[in-house]
């Protein structure tokens, strides 16, 4: 259970990661400085750089913080389920949350400016490799799996979700994002299943 102060940091770092989106939105990656961001939050850009080592990193938070509560409900699901139905239900559980990140207006602009921004596309993969090697650990303490089995695992569960997501953020408005997340772990059991597809 989170502390007084856990919250405090929490929610300091939540203000920044959604004050850097919308001055980003408002006015692109290369014209908002560290300052402005720390600025509409009304704390110090001391303040910011103990959360962020930079802009980027700030942007890419909500992300970060969606992938560990994913993990985590992940290592809480029932032992005896299949490690990608595992994964795939703590995925939907997530994505069904009131305050899940995907619900905020204009959240699918991260991914496009990800796409447009090198440096933002830098640290979404980082913590996306971060997040997956969480994953892989998760998937060795829930079956015993070596690490290498774990890892392919892993990769497996984040492509498939990845796979959803990026058809949700490329038809923003068009498309349900648990509703694409679940048609790709469809595909990824129908694929792994036997008489399953096969390349």
């Amino acid at each position: 259970m989170e502390g007084r102060r856990e919250r405090k940091v929490n929610r300091t770092r939540r203000a920044l990661a959604e004050a850097a989106l919308d001055l980003v939105r408002e006015r692109g990656f290369a014209a908002v400085t560290v300052q402005e961001i720390a600025d509409r939050v009304d704390v110090s850009r001391r303040t910011f750089s103990r959360h962020f080592t930079g802009k980027e990193d700030a942007l890419v938070e909500p992300l970060r913080v969606d992938f560990a509560r994913i993990n985590e409900a992940l290592a809480d699901r029932p032992a005896d389920e299949p490690p990608l139905v595992a994964y795939r239900d703590a995925v939907l559980a997530w994505l069904a949350e009131p305050d899940a990140w995907h619900r905020r207006e204009g959240a699918p602009d991260l991914f496009r400016i990800a796409r447009e921004e090198p440096a933002v596309l830098a640290v979404y993969r980082q913590v996306s490799v971060e997040a997956e090697d969480e994953t892989a650990r998760v998937f060795a303490v829930r079956t015993g799996a070596d690490d290498v089995r774990a890892a392919v695992l892993a990769a497996a569960a984040a492509g498939a979700f990845r796979t959803g997501a990026r058809a949700w953020w490329n038809a923003p408005g068009a498309v349900d994002l648990p509703g694409a997340v679940e048609r790709a772990f469809e595909a990824l059991l129908g694929a792994c299943a036997p008489g399953g597809e096969r390349s």
